[in-house]
């Protein structure tokens, strides 16, 4: 079974905003990060994204034709799949869309053959699928610096979820690689 991975890119207080990334992930950009996150997408047999994030992701790197930093030409080829009740094309290459029956949609994904499932930011969906028991690991990139105000990966009000460290990274810029598993029917 494949497993399916969460990766976020966030500040110490939380905020993954694409909006801000100027002020806070630019910031912290290195050639260990940038190898860190090549090789993470690199690795991935598929996408799964929110609609947020597949319309901010889908022109900038469809429009890529020369293998940009490095991973254009994965993410061009990759299985891509968006989960919205909204969206009515999905014209980025191999895009399928995912309106209905999401988890069974999710879990048949990860009983197929292949490399892992990535969640690439995609907060609202990561927030919908944590008490289903098909996220697997949460990788974050957390930030030495705290903004403040901004959109959160994590929402108030969500429930609580124990997770348990299972690797830690210190990159350059003191960015932190935090990796998590969840401990199964801890959720309370």
């Amino acid at each position: 079974m494949r497993k399916l991975v969460v990766s976020a890119w966030l500040t110490l207080d939380g905020v993954f905003d694409a909006y801000t990334m100027d002020q806070w992930f630019n910031l912290y950009d290195s050639e260990e990060r940038q190898e860190y996150i090549r090789e993470g997408i690199l690795a991935s047999g598929a996408l799964l994204l929110g609609r947020t994030t597949y319309e901010m992701l889908a022109p900038y790197w469809s429009s890529m034709k020369n293998n940009e930093m490095g991973v254009a030409a994965k993410l061009n080829s990759a299985p891509k799949y968006v989960v919205s009740s909204t969206l009515k094309r999905a014209e980025w290459n191999n895009s399928t869309i995912i309106k209905d029956n999401v988890v069974e949609e999710i879990t048949m994904l990860k009983q197929q053959p292949g490399h892992e499932i990535q969640i690439e930011g995609s907060a609202t969906l990561v927030q919908s699928l944590m008490e289903t028991d098909l996220i697997d690991e949460y990788r974050f990139l957390v930030h030495p610096i705290i903004m403040g105000s901004g959109k959160r990966f994590f929402k108030d009000g969500m429930h609580t979820t124990k997770l348990k460290l299972v690797k830690t990274k210190t990159l350059d810029l003191g960015v932190m690689l935090l990796c998590y598993q969840p401990t199964k029917n801890e959720q309370t």
